[in-house]
């Protein structure tokens, strides 16, 4: 299978029931988000936790009532929303990379909880040409309906990996020879000055608290977009896409 091959699905799809979703997690699926009535416990809620903590998969404990308003029906107090994406390890991607004579140009995703945001930063990134997109799994936006739609289908094409130790794996990426840029008002930099044409992983953090502390501290390059007018602030879509595109135009430039 190569980097860029996966089964694709319409839509998220909903299971509810502890034992529906105890087989769903069994069967390979990917869980988008699960939610677990507060309070509850029983012989089939611990086999369930038990399946959670060997497949590393987070639940969030919520009341009932909110449970009641995701499904009229007996969900036990167990709902699963299984993801429209197959995530992929981007271990697996950046070798298959280096092996077949490509520079990586990875895209690094810091909590950026918006699905809309997700779906436009992914269609752009497609576009472009980047090779993968990196997210935690735990604080970053669902790739639901919402998201896929918005990314123009981009989100079926381009490999959206999820981890759970973050930093991690931003170091495992640094590690196997890419420069991590981090786009940040915490510098005097602009985005003009690194270089792309080296293999490049582009950090982008939220509009709210933009990357956090500990990748800007060991990121290779810190890069700002220079601001003109009175705003003093992009999107995060816009401004992934202003990024990006200076990444492309140096790697076009190289190859004349």
């Amino acid at each position: 299978m190569t980097y860029n091959s996966r089964p694709v699905r319409e839509s998220n799809q909903m299971v509810f029931g502890i034992r529906a979703v105890v087989e769903a997690i069994r069967s390979g699926k990917e869980i988008e988000a699960l939610y677990l009535q507060r309070g509850i416990g029983g012989g089939l809620l611990n086999e369930l936790k038990a399946l959670l903590n060997e497949y590393g998969i987070t639940a969030q404990q919520v009341p009932i009532e909110k449970l009641n308003r995701l499904t009229p029906k007996n969900h036990q107090g167990a709902v699963a929303f299984i993801s429209p994406i197959v995530y992929q390890k981007i271990e697996d991607i950046i070798p298959q990379l280096f092996e077949t004579g490509k520079v990586p140009l990875i895209l690094v995703l810091d909590a950026i909880t918006d699905v809309r945001n997700m779906g436009a930063i992914a269609r752009t990134a497609e576009c472009a040409g980047v090779h993968a997109i990196v997210i935690p799994a735990k604080g970053s936006a669902q790739i639901n309906p919402d998201a896929i739609k918005t990314s123009a289908g981009a989100l079926y094409k381009i490999p959206v990996c999820r981890h759970d130790n973050f930093i991690q794996t931003v170091r495992f990426l640094q590690e196997s020879g890419l420069q991590l840029v981090c786009c940040t008002e915490k510098t005097t930099d602009d985005i003009y000055t690194p270089d792309y044409t080296a293999p490049t992983a582009i950090i982008m953090g939220s509009e709210e608290d933009g990357v956090r502390n500990e990748l800007i501290r060991i990121s290779d390059h810190l890069a700002k977009i220079p601001m003109y007018g009175e705003i003093e602030s992009l999107n995060v879509s816009v401004a992934t896409g202003v990024i990006i595109y200076e990444a492309v135009r140096q790697r076009s430039l190289s190859q004349k």
